[in-house]
Parts: C-alpha cells; sequence; structure tokens
C-alpha cells in the first residue's frame, strides 16, 4: 500500500462546564479556513477523508458567505478543505463532510512553522482512491432507551457535519463551527474549533431534545506528530489510574497492521466498539470472540512515572488522569500541553517503536473519552466538553 506522509491538511483554551445543563440558546461566533493542498501521490484519485455518502458541497457559496476573517475555502475532489490563518502565522486545516482537523501549525520559538498533527494519505484497498487517516476526528455514539411510544430505542452516531458558523479575526483568533444532526431522533451535535495564537481546540456541545436521557459514548481522537515514539514522553501523570485495553478503532485510525493481533482482550473490545461505529471488526473476529465466551481480563495500575516513556506498544484509558499534562518529543525538541474538559477518561496509544522514524506510524495517540463510562444527558440538556492542544513553543 502506498502511503504519502502528509501536512498540507496540515489558541485559546476555551473552559467549559463538565455538568450536564438545560438548553438555552448557544450563540458563536466562528470562522473558516482555507487549505493549500499539494498532493504527493502515486497515480491517487484526489484524497478523501472517509467513504462517506452526502450531498455535492458548493464551495463557491461558502467562499462568499463565509470567507474572510482569515479563513478561505478550497475544493479537493467531493470534499472541501478548511484553511484558518492567523496573522502570526500559525494555521490550520480540517475537511467537510468529515470534520476531520487534517493539521495545526503553529508558530514556533525559532520563528518557523511546525506540524503538530500526524497525517496519513494512503491508497485504498480496491485501488479506486485515496483516503485520509489521523489528525483530529470525533468518534461518538448517542443512545437512547424508549420509555415511552414518544421515545423509542435509539442508536446514533454524526458522519456528516455541515458549516454552520464562522467568527473570529486573524489578528487574535478564528472559529468554525460545525454541525451534525439527527432530527428524526432529536439530537444535535456541534464541534466548534478554535484556533489561536498559542493552541487549537475542539469543543462539542451535544443538545438531546427528547423526553428521556441519552448515552454518549466515545472519544475526540487525535494524533500528534512525533520523531518516533521511542523520544516521546508524557509528562504529569504520575498516580493516575489506569486501565490497560486494545486501541480503539474509528475510520480515521492509524494502526500498525500486527499491533496486539493476537490479543483476545481486543476481539471483545473491538466487538463493543464496532456496535457505536469506531470499528468493523469481521466476521471471523465475531465468531472466535463468540468461541471464547470469556469477559474481557480487566488489567489495571496506577501510573508510577511522572515522566512515562511512550517507547513500547501501549493503549492505556486513564479515569483518574490529571485535566492538563504534556506530550514531549526529544527528538523534535518541542512539546504539546494536552488539556481537557467535560470528559472524565484520557485515552493514550502509542504504536510502539518497531517502525520507521518520522514515518507512517511515528506518532502518539490522544483521546478525551468516555468509553469505560458512558456519559448521561438529560432530557431537554445539552453537555459540552473540550480538547485543546496547546503551544507552549511559542
Amino acid at each position: 500500500m502506498a502511503t504519502v506522509y502528509s501536512s498540507i491538511f496540515s489558541s485559546n483554551i476555551i473552559h467549559l462546564q463538565p455538568a450536564t445543563n438545560p438548553i438555552t440558546k448557544i450563540t458563536s461566533n466562528l470562522i473558516p479556513p482555507h487549505n493549500n493542498f499539494n498532493a504527493s501521490t502515486r497515480n491517487f484519485q484526489l484524497p478523501r477523508a472517509a467513504s462517506i455518502p452526502h450531498p455535492p458541497i458548493n464551495v463557491d457559496y461558502l467562499e462568499t458567505e463565509f470567507s474572510g476573517h482569515g479563513t478561505s475555502f478550497t475544493s479537493l475532489g467531493e470534499s472541501c478543505v478548511v484553511r484558518m490563518g492567523l496573522d502570526n502565522g500559525s494555521v490550520a486545516t480540517l475537511m467537510l463532510p468529515s470534520g476531520l482537523i487534517t493539521s495545526y501549525k503553529p508558530r514556533m520559538w525559532h520563528g518557523g512553522l511546525q506540524e503538530l498533527l500526524h497525517t496519513s494519505v494512503s491508497e485504498e484497498d480496491d485501488g479506486r482512491g485515496a483516503v485520509i487517516r489521523g489528525g483530529v476526528s470525533l468518534a461518538f455514539r448517542c443512545e437512547g432507551g424508549g420509555d415511552d411510544e414518544e421515545n423509542e430505542v435509539i442508536s446514533w452516531s454524526p458522519t456528516i457535519w455541515n458549516l454552520r458558523n464562522v467568527g473570529g479575526s486573524p489578528d487574535e483568533s478564528i472559529q468554525v463551527e460545525l454541525i451534525s444532526s439527527n432530527s428524526e431522533d432529536k439530537i444535535e451535535i456541534k464541534h466548534i474549533v478554535t484556533l489561536k495564537e498559542d493552541a487549537i481546540s475542539s469543543e462539542i456541545v451535544i443538545t438531546n431534545l427528547r423526553s428521556s436521557s441519552l448515552r454518549l459514548t466515545g472519544s475526540i481522537i487525535g494524533h500528534l506528530a512525533v520523531s518516533t515514539p521511542e523520544a516521546s514522553y508524557a509528562v504529569g501523570l504520575e498516580r493516575a489510574n489506569y486501565f490497560v485495553k486494545p486501541h480503539i478503532l474509528s475510520k480515521f485510525s492509524i494502526i500498525p497492521p500486527d499491533f496486539n493481533k493476537n490479543d483476545s482482550r481486543q476481539l471483545g473490545f473491538k466487538r463493543l466498539l464496532s456496535d457505536w461505529g469506531l470499528g468493523s471488526p469481521n466476521e471471523d473476529m465475531k465468531d472466535e470472540t463468540a468461541k471464547n465466551g470469556e469477559e474481557d481480563e480487566e488489567i489495571e495500575g496506577e501510573e508510577d512515572d511522572n515522566y512515562k516513556h511512550l517507547t513500547e506498544k501501549l493503549s492505556l484509558i486513564y479515569t483518574s488522569a490529571p485535566r492538563n499534562f504534556t506530550i514531549m518529543d526529544r527528538g523534535k525538541r518541542n512539546s504539546v500541553a494536552v488539556g481537557r474538559e467535560g470528559f472524565n477518561e484520557l485515552y493514550i496509544f502509542s504504536p510502539g517503536s518497531n517502525h520507521k522514524s518520522y514515518g507512517k506510524y511515528s506518532y502518539i495517540c490522544i483521546g478525551q473519552a468516555a468509553l469505560l463510562k458512558p456519559i448521561t444527558i438529560g432530557p431537554h440538556s445539552e453537555w459540552r466538553g473540550v480538547q485543546y492542544l496547546h503551544n507552549p513553543n511559542l
């Protein structure tokens, strides 16, 4: 499979209340982006972020209606690339309709820009084109039980994102608001991406218009670019409790094909995640899991290292991690501060160091999550959560 490692898709911190609140009118000032795409592919069709059926995107309309304030729009095959650029040089790009954030390049202390997100452009198995994976994406599922005739049992995951609003200015911050909704089941999810001089944040606002509660399961998943996991460390997690769990599977995941290939615990977890749209186990996996007929073994522990080396393969869900910690890369001599609001769990994945440096698997995956314990959103209420990536190297 041919692969191109790309930075072409290549702030301010939003502090949110983690509690579920009654619905009030939400006003947001938001803004769109521009993109410089240079596809170096091997007879590929134009890359896309996933195989998601959707109506054609009218890029000319978006450019006319929303451009300005440091943002612009570019057509890329059936997708639209939105570029956000600040006066200090920091830029970010995301794609419609997938909502995938494909690049974040902040200004560094040496005056240049540096890509902090990891993406790959890979040829599809059918050879018909290419697909983009990595970056920052949302993988969530909303479930509700039918207590009466009005509220039937529902299960829904957002996959198509539409541009709702833009705002801000290039001298301070730019904000882009995306929305995905299920009118039939009365659910609305907003994804608000804010770019500031020293940070980028992903805020989700989930509105439950039903007369019964919703259960939210999933994660914001971010792939941070590193030189190699061998040179990478997680700083600030000492004494945090964790569970050893198989990696999250989503349509945007970059996972080595041999990672935990024979791990029986992975089968059950894949089956669980596939049920809410994050995995796609094949029939053999389902059969093997059924034959085992065993509960997943719970492996848990407490982090004993405040300077955790990420060189080995690992997939952990922390249940008591601090709200802020740092991923440090000694190879690139830079770091990224990671923070969250609203979420109680932290997911960290390392593909290990048995791969080429600065290659397809040169990343550390982090996620603000609700995987082990779903979040309950009350009837006629909304819930907010946020992940921010802060650049301390300015």
